[in-house]
């Protein structure tokens, strides 16, 4: 049997163990100052004691149990206090205490009003049998109800005490849970931001290294495939530059102004792929919201990365209209088809500063659409 498991948890209190000893210790001394002419009272009272102790311990384990042995004890000795000198009422008094503080949870407070009557009407025989007035029962009784009080006034106090510490905890674990959807939000930002940047970057990279290939072997031309390799260095260069920009952006530092990062992105992309890219803005610029910003210059990433993949060498056209908050649209001849994690991580960057994303063809062209509204 594990010991630990039957001892009260409190360190304190009624129910505690320091309120046991205490407890324990002022019925041996009240018990000690008795003297019943009778050798059998001293059995009860030593026997009543034993069985008083082993119910105090197990109140936290095993209530029903502890009830059970408790009950015994306060009729035994409330049959008993009417003789002389027993003092007897001391263990009726702690007995039906620690029944009073024991919580029953679904039997409520019927456990104690059944041991109440129980004690009153072994007061009543107790008043009967050794002759004893009604003054003398209506004072036992008094007694009873202030020390029932009492337990019940402290076993509300151990129930509000285990409610709050239930409380604290479902308060700690949701802190622990709040932190946890924080981090992996974080973490999915993050990989937006990485795949943005290194899908476009890469992309190009490939793809200048492809041509570089293409003509070492197919034309041996070496001076042209130097120039793709030395363009294809201006890329690595320019895709660290973006990957620090992405870094900064993290980290809430400033980011360049959305019209012009959105022209040097074309640009960019016009360079590396030998592609037709048209930029028009309408309306009165504003500077956005960083975090709309980044979003808008990622789903423009992510749009003439799918174009180059999907539709190489097909022209494209970007718009940037300012009205009523900022909307990007991406268009280029030929279908795209397919989406993967970009369009995805797009939706979601899109989604976090309040905006949507469109995509799917135009007649036969491919359009994406990114739009976030004035707040």
């Amino acid at each position: 049997m594990n010991l630990k498991a039957l001892l009260p948890t409190r360190p304190h209190g009624e129910s505690g163990w320091v309120g046991r000893i205490l407890t324990a210790g002022v019925v041996v001394a009240v018990l000690a100052t008795a003297r019943p002419a009778d050798g059998w009272v001293w059995v009860v009272l030593t026997v009543s004691f034993v069985v008083f102790v082993i119910g105090s311990v197990l109140m936290a384990s095993r209530p029903y149990a502890a009830l059970v042995l408790l009950s015994a004890v306060a009729v035994t000795n409330a049959l008993i206090a009417g003789y002389p000198q027993s003092n007897s009422l001391a263990l009726v008094l702690v007995a039906i205490t620690d029944i009073a503080v024991i919580d029953f949870e679904r039997h409520g407070n019927r456990p104690i009003v059944a041991a109440g009557i129980g004690v009153a009407a072994a007061y009543a025989g107790s008043a009967w049998w050794f002759g004893q007035p009604d003054t003398w029962y209506f004072t036992q009784l008094l007694w009873t109800a202030v020390l029932v009080a009492f337990g019940l006034n402290r076993r509300q106090y151990e129930v509000q005490a285990r409610q709050t510490e239930q409380l604290l905890e479902q308060t700690r674990l949701a802190q622990s849970e709040h932190a946890r959807a924080a981090a992996l939000e974080e973490r999915g930002r993050i990989a937006r931001e990485l795949h943005d940047v290194l899908a476009h970057s890469l992309g190009a990279l490939s793809v200048q290294l492809e041509v570089a290939e293409a003509l070492l072997d197919e034309r041996d031309d070496t001076e042209g495939a130097l120039e793709r390799v030395r363009r294809s260095r201006r890329l690595a260069v320019q895709g660290l530059t973006e990957a620090r920009n992405a870094v900064a952006a993290l980290r809430a530092d400033s980011v360049p102004d959305l019209a012009e990062a959105v022209a040097a992105l074309a640009e960019q992309h016009e360079n590396d792929h030998g592609t037709a890219v048209r930029l028009s803005v309408t309306g009165t610029v504003v500077r956005a919201d960083s975090g709309v910003t980044v979003a808008l210059l990622g789903a423009a990433r992510e749009a003439l990365t799918n174009a180059a993949r999907h539709a190489p060498g097909q022209p494209i056209e970007l718009q940037l209209a300012y009205s009523e908050g900022v909307r990007l649209s991406v268009r280029n001849k030929g279908a795209t088809t397919g989406e993967g994690f970009g369009l995805a991580g797009m939706r979601e960057r899109l989604a976090l500063v309040g905006g949507t994303l469109t995509a799917g063809p135009d007649g036969d062209d491919w359009l994406v659409v990114a739009e976030v509204p004035n707040e």
